[in-house]
Parts: C-alpha cells; sequence; structure tokens
C-alpha cells in the first residue's frame, strides 16, 4: 500500500464529505467544482498556508507536526478514530532494514482464552489481524460458519462477508455489516501498511468483489466496541444479537467479540434452540487448539 496515495485519498474524501456551512464558511460565489471543502478552505481552518496543506495532502508528511495534524482534523472534522487513523498514515514509512528486524509475530490464542470460549452459552469469537478469525465456540460456529472447518488463510471475516454468498443471506443488514467490516480493515491498515498477508487479502477481495472494491475506495474507518447485529439463520430464523468487543490482554491487536440476544426475547429463545441442536455428547473431545492464519507456512 503506498502511504502517499493513502493520505491523499483520505483526506480527499474527509473534505468532500463536509459543506462549507457545515464547516460554517460563508458561502463562496460561484459554482462550486468540488464536492464538500476546497483545499484552500481546509487551509484557512486549519491555519495553515495553502501550500503546505496541498503538501500535506499530497503524501509530503516529512516534519509535518502534530499541532498540524490536530489543526487539520480539526478542521476536517474528523472523530477520534479518524484522527488516529489520520497520524497511523503520517507516520514516517519504515525503511526495509526496519521491516526485516520487525516483523508481525504470529498470534497465538492463549489456552485460558480456549476455556473461556468453551464455557459461554452464548456465541463468541476471537479476532486477530485483518480480521482474521483465530477461534470460535461452537455456538458461534452454527450461528456463523465452521472456520477451522475452512483452509488456514480463509479463516477470515472480511473473505467470509464478502465472498461468501451464504453471509448475504445471513445478515439482514449485509451492507451495513459488509462496511463496517471493510472499515476495520481499513484502520487496521494504517497501521500496518506493510504487511503481505494484508495485501495478498485486500487483492483477492478487490479482484472477486466489486462491491468490496466500490466501498474501499470510501477509506471509512472505524474502531467497534459494541453494536447490534440482525440475522435470519436458515434453521431457526431471526436473531437479534448486541455484540460486545474486549480486548485481549498481551495482544492489542487481538479482541474476545461476544454476541447476546435481549433476555426472555424471541431471539434468545431461539439462541436456546440452536444451542440445544448443537450441544456435544455427553462425552466430549478436548478442544484441539488450530493454527492461526498467521502461522502458515
Amino acid at each position: 500500500m503506498d502511504r502517499s496515495s493513502e493520505i491523499r485519498e483520505f483526506l480527499r474524501t474527509r473534505r468532500a464529505r463536509i459543506t462549507p456551512d457545515q464547516a460554517g464558511l460563508a458561502p463562496h460565489p460561484g459554482p462550486r467544482r468540488v464536492p464538500g471543502l476546497r483545499r484552500e478552505e481546509v487551509a484557512q481552518l486549519a491555519g495553515v498556508s495553502v501550500d503546505y496543506y496541498i503538501r500535506l495532502e499530497r503524501g509530503r508528511t516529512q516534519g509535518v507536526s502534530e499541532t498540524v495534524l490536530d489543526a487539520v482534523a480539526r478542521a476536517l472534522q474528523l472523530d477520534d478514530t479518524e484522527r488516529a487513523h489520520l497520524f497511523d498514515l503520517t507516520q514516517p514509512k519504515p525503511t526495509a532494514r526496519t521491516r526485516r528486524k520487525r516483523p508481525l509475530a504470529p498470534q497465538r490464542v492463549h489456552p485460558v482464552l480456549y476455556r473461556t470460549l468453551d464455557s459461554l452459552s452464548v456465541p463468541a469469537v476471537v479476532q486477530g489481524r485483518r480480521t482474521d478469525v483465530l477461534a470460535a465456540n461452537r455456538l458461534a460456529q452454527a450461528l456463523y460458519t465452521d472456520f477451522e472447518a475452512r483452509p488456514r488463510r480463509e479463516r477470515n471475516f472480511a473473505r467470509y462477508v464478502f465472498l461468501d454468498e451464504a453471509a448475504r443471506t445471513l445478515y439482514t443488514d449485509w451492507d451495513q455489516v459488509a462496511g463496517d467490516c471493510l472499515a476495520m480493515l481499513r484502520l487496521y491498515a494504517g497501521r500496518h501498511p506493510d504487511d503481505p498477508q494484508l495485501t495478498e487479502l485486500i487483492g483477492e477481495l478487490s479482484l472477486h468483489s466489486d462491491t468490496f472494491r466500490s466501498m474501499w475506495a470510501d477509506h471509512d474507518v472505524q474502531a467497534h466496541t459494541t453494536g447490534t447485529k440482525r440475522l435470519h439463520h436458515p434453521l431457526v430464523g431471526d436473531l437479534t444479537l448486541d455484540y460486545l468487543v474486549l480486548a485481549v490482554e498481551g495482544d492489542p491487536e487481538q479482541t474476545l467479540v461476544i454476541y447476546t440476544p435481549e433476555p426472555a426475547s424471541p431471539s434468545a429463545e431461539a439462541l436456546d434452540i440452536l444451542a440445544s441442536w448443537t450441544s456435544p455428547p455427553a462425552a466430549t473431545d478436548q478442544h484441539v487448539p488450530a493454527e492461526t492464519p498467521d502461522s502458515a507456512g
């Protein structure tokens, strides 16, 4: 991923969504050739010269100060996640020597976390880098798909959402789910632009999904900690599940995602039915952790 083009397109799409009126600027006489704010208007709002802002939008970020980035973030009305993404994008590009010294270590799921998954009576998954699914309990596999039965490289939530037709049937709000998934992937890309597995994933999704290609160009970023998903499961019908995303101590890029229904609701009843159909036999086999996508040789 080219940082200069990423910075350019991120800033361009952010200023395109803000009108002069929303920014508190006086109406400009004559027709406007661009949607949203012009570059000179962003420079005015940020208190920098037009030339300086143009250099920034072209990806020339050497020596840019946090004060300037904060001013640009305020001018473009970025939220906390977008601001953090802008700072990620403007970090100095690592050299080849630096990249060799600091490879991404394979992600491992701690045995205690496996036991936690198995003990939960609701669907739960452990998600890692680039939306990789590192582990899922039995009910999550029944709700979505058995990721552990898939080849290692396909144990990925973005691949499931954009390339598996079953996901389009499962999610009632598929467009929203796809947008959220892509926005999380874009946020990760800002932190790890040189991740080769990320490059492979984006290339595959762009090649096989027109929707992904179109949405990826929007440069939206989001960090989800809670929300609601509506599903239509082929076995138990409609489900509305709230989810909570919890950080895993020891690995900031590993999260535990837990899905719960409203108590005594039709969704809770449907989930109980699904759980009863997927309950293990009385003598259960020990869970054997599968290799994560990062550990593929």
